[in-house]
């Protein structure tokens, strides 16, 4: 497994001696435009937390077990993506939650309920409308979530690498070159959504999930969304998965799911969108998804003008002190 990529260009350049070059220069490498961009497009409606994208990533890239870790507060034992965990399922178990009317039925919930009331009273079984039970009356409800590598249209990950270990596919997937990487953590502690980790047991250097890369090169898709039986994972062309979050979008809003909102799919997101996009059914925090991730380059020129004020200043008061 983990093939590497050969087919993206560097100023003219191929191979990775010319990549390493390029960005200690200061220019910028583009993939070859030989393949559309690919990704996936997670639709948490439809997963059951069966973890079945998990198990099959591990398999496939001979990534080590873990230890399941109980915690007592959820049936999740994997807990968040690692070195050797490319694909996580969240499980987030929302017991006893309250409902405080936002969804514009209050009204008719309270006379639901006084409905009921009066019923049970006169001691007979109170008529409930077809499909009105769960959401007027059992507000416990999981959310599954697999969560992988975005693949950002712009990787802040890519940006801190200093090495040029990490590069664009021609897929234009965002992919970690193992042979380059010297570990050094700087894509760990830049990438704004925690994916992409250092393997501290094994080679030492930053992994994370590849999109299965090789496997993309002979034509076929990813394990996870090969394994998934629910097909809430989706892999395609990333406009066209796009279009199809939009279209499933409004399918959710119709049948009153309105509380549905995508992730990623608009390129405001770090200043040009994931490839790796979401239908959720809560606000993106609650799946510890940042709602407005950061570009650590973006902090780089006021950093360095607030550090020529202050190192001016300083310049200053010592001439100013020790002029004598």
């Amino acid at each position: 497994m983990g093939v590497e990529p050969s087919r993206y260009t560097t100023n003219g350049q191929r191979g990775s001696l010319g990549h390493v070059v390029s960005r200690l220069v200061g220019s910028k490498m583009s993939p070859a435009p030989q393949q559309p961009a690919m990704g996936f497009f997670t639709d948490t409606s439809l997963c059951i937390g069966c973890k079945a994208c998990e198990v099959a990533c591990k398999q496939w890239n001979q990534l080590p077990a873990n230890e399941p870790g109980w915690t007592g507060a959820s049936y999740d034992n994997t807990g968040q993506l690692s070195a050797t965990t490319w694909r996580h399922v969240l499980f987030i178990e929302q017991i006893g939650r309250r409902d405080n009317g936002q969804d514009g039925q209050h009204g008719l919930r309270s006379d639901m309920q006084a409905h009921i009331s009066q019923a049970k009273s006169e001691g007979v079984i109170p008529f409930m409308p077809p499909g009105t039970a769960l959401p007027f009356f059992n507000t416990d409800r999981w959310l599954m979530q697999s969560d992988v590598c975005k693949h950002c249209a712009n990787a802040p990950c890519q940006e801190a690498c200093p090495t040029g270990a990490i590069i664009r596919t021609e897929f234009d997937t965002v992919y970690v070159q193992q042979d380059i990487c010297n570990g050094c953590g700087y894509c760990v502690v830049a990438c704004p959504f925690g994916v992409i980790a250092r393997d501290e047991q094994g080679t030492h250097t930053a992994r994370k999930c590849t999109l299965c890369y090789d496997r993309m090169k002979d034509g076929i898709e990813p394990a996870c969304a090969k394994a998934c039986p629910t097909d809430s994972i989706q892999f395609g062309e990333v406009e066209q998965l796009k279009a199809h979050a939009r279209e499933r979008l409004g399918i959710l809003h119709e049948r009153g799911v309105q509380e549905a909102r995508l992730y990623g799919v608009d390129d405001d997101i770090l200043e040009g969108g994931l490839n790796s996009s979401f239908l959720l059914l809560d606000e993106p925090e609650v799946y510890n998804l940042p709602e407005n991730p950061q570009r650590p380059s973006n902090n780089v020129v006021p950093a360095s003008l607030w550090t020529i004020v202050a190192a001016t200043i300083l310049g200053l008061f010592g001439i100013i002190f020790f002029r004598e």
